[in-house]
């Protein structure tokens, strides 16, 4: 099972409260719809900030 960090999940969580408030937006500028694009954002910002998020298992 894949182990995430805390703070991984504050910045899921933080893209999560975005989405709903109609601020979350892609990297073209448009908003963000699906939960999936929502979680993959958050998961992206997280890694960035140097959180531990697991690699992606193909």
């Amino acid at each position: 099972m894949a182990e995430y960090s805390e703070k991984a999940g504050k910045k899921v969580e933080q893209a999560m409260h975005e989405m709903k408030e109609g601020k979350l937006k892609t990297g073209m500028s448009r908003k963000v719809m699906s939960k999936k694009q929502d979680i993959a954002i958050g998961l992206s910002e997280a890694k960035q900030v140097g959180a531990k998020v697991p690699k992606k298992k193909y």
